[in-house]
């Protein structure tokens, strides 16, 4: 049982809420395990010939903001265009195979010269039933990526194949994947991942434990959830413009669920500039996690205030109030005198 709101704190985001390292490292080591075998799909002269230098790991566990239980890897698996071109249409983008000397070839929609991403996801699909340790694969219900999962591991692969496209006129160049309609689509995880890290970064390497303690606070049943990368993109926006961040998480939650309780009500930009807005929550939604945001943020506020004054069986039981019945119980006896006076000290932020 915790005696302070610092223990507790510690206690909370060591046992409940971050990754083991032991699981981190085992994941990191069977996702590399992974890529080596999907590597040597093509070497049957038929599957799409791969491009080591642009695999790709992305998501959450990759940016190091996952949460447990540790459930998904997402991995993006390069594939060499071989000459193909791309065409950007109004509502998606094409892939020409450059002819019948491309393996592509052989995965064209039916009477066209495009390159069907559907097909591209079966063969993955049908290849990974190789795999010595596999499980099952399927294609995931939104035709974008093939789930993964293996017989020995408690976490399944997100793969989706991927191409990269030259550089247009401004030296850009994009992810293209596959859109759910046998289509591609743009996108960059590089963005995505060089942000979190340079606004960690400037706030002392302590954001990404703030990202994963909101992310634990928002999966409780009290109201409707947003999406994991909108809430990492709401949480990045606040501290963009910042160049500290405590390390002692509860410090900075009254100000930040006051920050997301404002921006979850309107327009959020995709940070990479391809997807435009990406809060896609009904107005109903918008407001009942806004008005959440506003009334932990006075919860917060209550337990800070409990603390300053020493009362920490108080201010331990407001904050399992906002986060829940997993949060470390408090002694119900008044904590002795040398807890009282001890010192705050920051949990690992490592993950």
């Amino acid at each position: 049982m915790a005696t302070t709101v610092i223990a507790a704190f510690n206690e909370f985001m060591k046992d409940t809420v971050n990754l083991k390292k032991a699981d981190t490292d085992d994941a990191r080591a069977s996702r590399d395990w992974l890529i080596g075998k999907m590597n040597d799909f093509e070497k049957d002269d038929k599957f799409p010939v791969s491009f080591p230098a642009i695999h790709i790991a992305f998501g959450s566990f990759a940016r190091r903001t996952k949460i447990r239980p540790l459930d998904d890897i997402d991995l993006m698996f390069g594939l060499t265009g071989q000459g193909a071109t791309y065409t950007i249409l109004s509502d998606r983008i094409t892939v020409t195979s450059s002819g019948e000397g491309s393996r592509l070839h052989s995965y064209r929609h039916s009477g066209a010269d495009t390159v069907c991403s559907v097909r591209i996801l079966n063969a993955f699909k049908n290849r990974l039933q190789d795999i010595a340790q596999y499980a099952q694969a399927d294609i995931r219900r939104n035709q974008e990526a093939v789930t993964l999962k293996l017989v020995s591991k408690d976490w399944n692969f997100d793969i989706v194949p991927c191409f990269i496209t030259s550089e247009d006129a401004f030296g850009r160049t994009y992810y293209l994947i596959p859109d759910g309609n046998g289509h591609w689509k743009f996108t960059d995880p590089r963005k995505d991942r060089d942000r979190v890290t340079t606004i960690n970064v400037q706030n002392n390497g302590n954001v990404l434990n703030v990202i994963r303690a909101v992310k634990y606070w928002q999966r409780r049943p009290t109201m409707p959830s947003m999406s994991s990368y909108l809430l990492e993109t709401l949480i990045l926006d606040y501290y963009a413009g910042r160049t500290s961040c405590s390390p002692f998480v509860d410090m900075e939650l009254e100000a930040l669920f006051r920050h997301l309780g404002q921006s979850v009500r309107y327009s959020v930009n995709d940070p990479k500039g391809i997807q435009g807005d990406i809060n896609s929550l009904s107005a109903e939604a918008r407001k009942a996690i806004s008005d959440r945001c506003y009334l932990d943020a006075q919860k917060v506020s209550e337990a800070r205030w409990f603390e300053n004054n020493k009362e920490y069986e108080k201010s331990i039981n407001k904050w399992r109030d906002v986060f829940g019945p997993f949060f470390p119980f408090t002694q119900t006896s008044r904590p002795e005198k040398t807890w009282i006076y001890c010192m705050r000290r920051p949990v690992s932020t490592t993950g």
